[in-house]
């Protein structure tokens, strides 16, 4: 009996733990259960399952946070409960006790190696996921950024479909707050009205929708607004699917879709330009080329309405499981910067709206989707990305929630040759008032 008790303290969660420990710089704020049945941490705290030796092998080829994610997603460690209860655990922890991402030392190594050695996990380094990118090529050259967009948005048609409202509109809704049943499908009608006030369509105005998704914002626009509209895409899915949305609504003569690259976008100028969500994906060294072509693209007076991700300065880019599995090459910077880009490229910023709280709205209503279909999600495409997907929207409401990335909208015009941006003080007033009216 004595043994027994013995063992389990000396157990692979106790070793795990001390090694873990080590490499925060603090105690771990989940309880560990281990593949041998050894158990530690506080025992009110969101247990963490380490599955299988394969877990500790993969942490120590990869240190941080791409190994623990490649765990998680093959199923190699697990957490019981409530992950979103886990993962804010985790972060308040990192903020209040100051722990820090694994720095490790010779000697470290050395401890930690010595320690896998005792628990039967060292070996050859695993394979990454199947659902992880695999891109070729230099950063941002149009055959790889076509890959980078292939991995995320051509997962299918019918994912997206499962996941998303009627209005398969794949970005940040928007509450008015006048309506208190109001939900995600009407939030996302919220913001695409939202975007095409702003822009100040009229019948017959030529519209450039770069990153049309699956053409959410290039339907209403035509349907609603009477624009003539010109929507862009890599990904072959999507083009398809939104000339078919075109054509069931009698369409074809207001929306044209285009399956290129938003730099070979030509022709004469438009009235107004939106890209939602897109521009988190041209790159950080190309930004400045990616604002310079939506000052092109629009007419003198004419409007131009970026909505886009941000991080903190402290932590740009995209972070290592989003550019592994999610968004390959995706870079997010903090707010202030954006505007910057836009006016260096000589577009004169009008407003900019934040709206970070309706996007932990948004990716809850998608996360709730994807745990009551569950069975069917993993049916589409297996458990491996469904697993992918439920760690991506439970961290993604986290982190806007706790004010790590944030969401905004940037209202700018090109201004005429003398100064003129078009924009009358009544017109320019007009989004202000919506906010007044909530």
């Amino acid at each position: 009996m004595t043994t027994a008790r013995t063992e389990v303290r000396t157990g692979a969660a106790q070793r795990l733990a001390a090694l873990a420990e080590d490499a925060l710089g603090g105690p771990l704020p989940v309880r560990l259960r281990a593949w041998d049945g050894s158990v530690t941490g506080p025992a009110d705290a969101p247990v963490v399952v380490v599955r299988s030796r394969r877990a500790l092998r993969r942490l120590l080829w990869q240190p941080g946070e791409l190994g623990l994610t490649q765990a998680y997603v093959t199923g190699e460690i697990d957490v019981e409960g409530d992950l979103a209860q886990g993962l804010r655990a985790m972060w308040a922890a990192v903020r209040e006790r100051g722990l820090h991402p694994p720095r490790l030392s010779r000697a470290d190594g050395a401890r930690a190696l010595a320690a896998a050695v005792r628990l039967g996990a060292v070996g050859p380094r695993p394979p990454a996921p199947a659902s992880q990118a695999r891109l070729r090529g230099a950063l941002h050259s149009r055959a790889r950024d076509r890959a980078a967009i292939s991995h995320h948005y051509d997962l299918s048609n019918d994912f997206y479909r499962l996941l998303l409202d009627d209005s398969m509109a794949y970005s940040c809704g928007y509450w008015t707050g006048t309506e208190s049943e109001a939900g995600p499908a009407d939030a996302q009608r919220a913001k695409l009205e939202l975007i095409c006030r702003k822009l100040g369509l009229v019948p017959g105005a030529r519209l450039l929708d770069i990153g049309c998704g699956w053409g959410s914002l290039a339907l209403y626009a035509a349907q609603e607004h009477k624009a003539h509209v010109t929507a862009v895409t890599l990904a072959r899915e999507q083009a398809a699917y939104v000339r078919e949305r075109a054509r069931e609504r009698g369409l074809e003569d207001r929306v044209e879709v285009v399956c290129q690259d938003y730099r070979d976008v030509s022709g004469s100028a438009f009235d107004a330009v939106a890209t939602v969500e897109m521009g988190e994906h041209v790159g950080d060294d190309e930004y400045r080329a990616f604002a310079a072509a939506l000052h092109r693209l629009v007419r003198p007076r004419g409007r131009v309405l970026v909505q886009q991700m941000s991080r903190g300065a402290r932590a740009p880019g995209g972070g290592a499981f989003i550019e592994a599995f999610i968004a390959p090459d995706m870079h997010m910077r903090p707010m202030g910067e954006t505007v910057g880009l836009l006016e260096a490229a000589g577009l004169e910023v009008r407003s900019v709206e934040s709206m970070r709280e309706h996007y932990v709205r948004t990716i809850t209503a998608w996360h709730r989707t994807l745990e009551e279909r569950w069975n069917d999600f993993v049916r589409l495409v297996g458990e491996e990305t469904a697993r992918v997907w439920r760690l991506y929207l439970v961290g993604g409401a986290l982190a806007f929630e706790e004010r790590r990335m944030g969401v905004d909208q940037f209202l700018a015009v090109r201004p005429s040759a003398t100064g003129d941006s078009g924009l009358t003080g009544a017109e320019a007033g007009d989004w202000y008032r919506h906010l007044e009216d909530r």
